[in-house]
């Protein structure tokens, strides 16, 4: 008997545990809130890293469509003084392929395929242990049982709470986001500035951090620690109002790295949560979690990273069962997430309080050590 696999959310981690099991041949209900792949932006632009979501695409077959598309020089880092001096300038060698980067618009459009997603099917509530198997329960009032869920749907997770009462806890640490395009041609002073890749700027508790996307694009980010309620007196749907706050936020800092926040189009707020450090639960048959839904942490190029690799190992495991029942394989699977997840959201946790940090020299000295690594 074939088992009925479902996977919510189609980010990074559940479309590569779905195109694996497509893989080896096994249907996978793939279960997404939103309307149509374009309802919303996708986001930035990911690093993969060569043992960890290189890995996933290659468990998924598509570890070369992957290498046409990546941009290795966007590997490059420069790191800034607030006064505007370069303190580092690391560019990778030509045939440097440890981390190369690649939109996420493009990563989904390469994960897709042949995938058959079930678009603006919203998750409310899983139920495990019903007579029919886990039941799952859609916006639209509607009902379906599956033999195995795999929550893949974020930090606000629907399938959580079917294995775990954890939430997200605010980190203290706020990002604005803001986009600019055509750089290279409506802001030449910019690009020279940002370079190949990605820029920061660390100061006292706050940061501006650019990071090219394909085709002239750029996001950037200005981080700061501040309460969650730092906006009450903004409008934030107001960008002239936001730009100015944020101007006023980093006064002082030298006018070309200001010019991030000066010509950016609209702001975004992204505060940044995560989940306990170690977060772990008892295991629930049919039910299980990947990615952010499992342990969200500081997005410091580890999280895409580890909900890839293990929605390949997870569907690399349920394929070899066949048509037996998965649950040991899932258990199995869930003791070496936990174990590789938590060694990265120490790592994670401690790199976001080094570079929110009151002596920005502590950020400088991060980059040196994961260079030197």
């Amino acid at each position: 008997m074939r088992r009925r696999i479902a996977v919510v959310g189609s980010g990074p981690a559940g479309l590569t545990f779905a195109r694996v099991l497509h893989r080896h041949g096994h249907p996978v209900a793939v279960l997404e809130r939103d309307p149509a792949p374009d309802a919303r932006p996708p986001g930035g632009t990911l690093d993969l890293h060569k043992g960890l979501g290189q890995l996933a695409l290659d468990k998924a077959g598509l570890l070369a469509e992957f290498r046409a598309l990546s941009r290795p020089e966007g590997q490059a880092m420069r790191i800034l003084d607030p006064d505007g001096t370069v303190l580092r300038d690391w560019r990778p060698r030509p045939d440097d392929l440890a981390n190369p980067e690649i939109d996420r618009r493009q990563l989904r459009d390469l994960l897709l395929g042949p995938l058959d997603v079930q678009w603006g099917r919203g998750v409310t509530r899983v139920v495990p242990g019903t007579p029919d198997g886990v039941l799952i329960h859609f916006s639209d009032g509607r009902q379906e049982a599956y033999d195995l869920v795999v929550g893949a749907d974020g930090a606000w997770s629907r399938t959580r709470p079917a294995v775990s009462p954890a939430t997200p806890r605010y980190t203290g640490v706020t990002s604005v986001e803001t986009s600019l395009d055509d750089v290279d041609t409506r802001h030449p002073d910019l690009a020279r500035l940002i370079g190949d890749g990605s820029m920061a700027v660390y100061g006292v508790n706050r940061a501006l951090v650019a990071q090219r996307n394909s085709g002239g694009h750029v996001k950037a980010h200005a981080q700061f620690r501040a309460t969650l309620d730092w906006h009450a007196h903004l409008d934030l749907a107001d960008p002239e109002a936001v730009r100015s706050s944020l101007l006023a936020l980093f006064d002082g800092w030298a006018a070309p790295v200001l010019e991030l926040l000066r010509h950016g189009t609209t702001f975004v707020h992204r505060p940044l949560y995560v989940l306990p450090v170690s977060h772990t639960w008892t295991h629930v048959p049919g039910v299980t979690l990947l990615g952010d839904a499992a342990h969200l942490m500081p997005p410091l190029g580890a999280g895409a990273n580890l909900a890839m690799l293990e929605g390949a190992e997870l569907a690399e495991s349920i394929a070899t069962v066949g048509s037996a029942d998965p649950d040991d394989a899932v258990r199995a699977f869930e003791e070496q997430m936990w174990a590789r997840a938590g060694k990265w959201a120490k790592i994670t946790t401690a790199g976001l309080e080094r570079l929110m940090s009151p002596d920005p020299a502590d950020a400088v000295a991060l980059f040196d050590e994961v260079q030197a690594s």
